[in-house]
């Protein structure tokens, strides 16, 4: 039985048949390889746009799946994304094929500009919850395919700033220290910055178990493959991965896989959060994608700059950390958390540094603070959200403020206690801080398996700096 929707249904049906079929067609250009320099492979005889895929195929060997870099006069320079064992001069080079959406009766959907055929597109949809794919959409999980999932571009538009509502509401975290004073605000970007092995991937998995949100998209950029497994068994269990999605690309794989795996995982973030849900995403680590970008740039000859990092590396970052965030009008949301590898625990290591300007706030792990037996290992003096004033109510912000001068204070006269060189008496303030050392240290310290609720925070503080341990 025909409906008055039927036509209109019909009508988009034809515009995106013909839309398919009407397309320029061209006769397929095949370049040849003539150069691999490196982790760079060089191309004559194609044109094709930067960000485009292409494929290089040799009769002995499987194809290798490539994306296009940069170009220089007729030569096309192309990052693998896959091994080159076995690659010689003369391969053949050709644009990877067009994808082309099947038109479907009842499609709502605009028809599709088809510029970006190129381009890459990856599995996006509710049918990745629950799953471990890599920088290709493709699964490790050993699962079987992806369900419910469409193929669509990588690459998004970025959201007009004044489209986006300010950070207003609070977002429990269940880690005490962070609820108390760190406070972190739905669609609010932070780093986690720390040495190697003070327990930053425990304090990410802490976050994934007990923090508030719908999905949770977790990127494992560049560290060690030992890490994928743990992380999903170990510390997700089985009812976080329900909700969660895993995107993993080890250290062994190449410097366009890791940049790509970064991307995937906030692409996939941003589809949830066009659907109106609320997402957590953790990504570890911000470092290791800009090492990756490092890689390529230097391999395609641009010249370093602050400790071997190319410009490009330091503007690549916040095209990244900039797609997270609240949604179009308040619609869905991405809290994000990004850690940052600072090396030999140099606070101005320069990604450290580039990374704390553009996010919203950094939290600090101590190698002191881990090697004494304190976790989470969260330096409460260098740590600070920026947002948390706008989501905390007074009383909040002013025993956060009053727990931090008081640990401050311990903290600047710790040496004179320890050697036995400070009289009690003399600064009274200092009198205070020793007193209410021992219930601020076991107020900020919490096991792994333990949540701490957001409610629980104001009383738990207010009692660790209460005069009556004094």
């Amino acid at each position: 039985m025909l409906t008055t929707e039927s036509p209109r249904k019909w009508q988009t049906y034809f515009d995106r048949a013909r839309s398919s079929v009407a397309r320029e067609s061209t006769l397929e250009v095949r370049g040849t390889l003539t150069r691999l320099a490196g982790l760079v492979l060089e191309a004559k005889g194609i044109q094709v746009p930067v960000g485009s895929q292409c494929v290089v195929t040799m009769k002995s060997r499987p194809s290798v799946l490539a994306e296009v870099v940069g170009f220089s006069g007729d030569r096309a320079f192309l990052m693998p994304a896959g091994d080159v064992y076995g690659l010689s001069s003369g391969a053949g080079v050709a644009a990877a094929p067009a994808y082309v959406p099947v038109p479907r009766l009842g499609d709502e959907s605009p028809v599709e500009d088809m510029a970006d055929s190129g381009m890459l597109r990856l599995p996006l949809g509710e049918g990745l919850l629950g799953r471990v794919v890599d920088s290709q959409g493709t699964p490790m999980d050993r699962l079987g395919p992806i369900a419910d999932v469409s193929s669509l571009p990588l690459n998004r538009k970025p959201i007009n700033a004044m489209d986006r509502d300010p950070v207003r509401e609070p977002l429990d975290t269940g880690v005490r220290a962070i609820n108390a004073l760190l406070t972190v605000g739905r669609g609010q970007r932070i780093g986690l910055f720390a040495g190697s092995g003070v327990g930053k991937s425990v304090l990410l998995g802490m976050m994934a178990r007990y923090t508030q949100a719908d999905v949770i998209v977790v990127g494992l950029i560049g560290e060690r493959g030992r890490e994928v497994k743990e992380f999903i068994e170990d510390i997700l269990g089985a009812e976080g991965r329900a909700r969660s999605v895993v995107v993993a690309a080890p250290a062994d794989a190449p410097p366009l896989l890791r940049m790509q795996g970064a991307a995937y995982a906030t692409a996939i973030a941003e589809s949830f959060r066009d659907k109106g849900k609320h997402v957590l995403l953790l990504m570890d680590s911000l470092t290791r994608y800009a090492m990756a970008q490092r890689e390529i740039a230097l391999a395609i000859g641009e010249p370093p700059a602050t400790k071997g990092y190319p410009p490009s590396c330091f503007a690549k970052l916040p095209q990244l950390v900039e797609r997270s965030g609240n949604g179009l009008h308040g619609v869905g949301s991405i809290t994000a958390f990004y850690t940052v590898l600072t090396e030999g625990d140099d606070q101005q290591d320069p990604i450290a540094d580039a990374a704390r300007a553009i996010l919203d706030g950094h939290i600090v792990l101590s190698r002191t603070l881990a090697e004494s037996g304190h976790y989470p290992a969260i330096d409460v003096e260098q740590s600070a959200s920026r947002v948390m004033h706008n989501v905390v109510s007074r009383e909040h912000f002013e025993l956060a403020r009053r727990f931090r001068a008081i640990y401050s204070k311990y903290e600047k006269g710790r040496d004179l206690v320890q050697i036995g060189a400070y009289a009690q008496g003399s600064d009274p303030a200092m009198d205070e801080a020793i007193a209410l050392h021992g219930s601020m240290g076991q107020f900020l310290q919490q096991d792994m398996y333990e949540a701490a609720a957001m409610e629980t925070t104001v009383s738990g503080m207010a009692s660790a700096t209460s005069r009556d341990h004094v």
